[in-house]
């Protein structure tokens, strides 16, 4: 799927921060998950529901072949820890 300039414009005033995922000639936006979501998400035990259900969560627009076909959505779910990153804290002993 194409996007053009003022579709990621808008979705971003609309998202916050959003990425783009692409495999093969498919692609979809991807909003950055909120603590909603993962809580959302961490009452599926099974690995795999548990990547659809964090993709379902986190979609935005794209090809809906990307969560139709398990090839295209296990290589976007390979790539979710990239989106689920998070700042890193540290510690200080006062």
């Amino acid at each position: 799927m194409n996007f053009t300039a003022e579709d990621i414009q808008e979705k971003k005033r609309q998202w916050g921060e959003i990425f783009l995922v692409e495999v093969e000639d498919k692609s979809c936006i991807l909003h950055q998950p909120t603590r909603k979501d993962l809580s959302y998400v961490s009452a599926t035990k099974d690995p795999i529901k548990m990547q659809e259900a964090l993709l379902k969560q986190l979609w935005v627009d794209g090809d809906k072949e990307i969560l139709e076909r398990d090839d295209l959505f296990l290589a976007v779910a390979s790539q979710m820890d990239e989106i689920v990153k998070t700042k890193v804290a540290t510690v200080k002993k006062l």
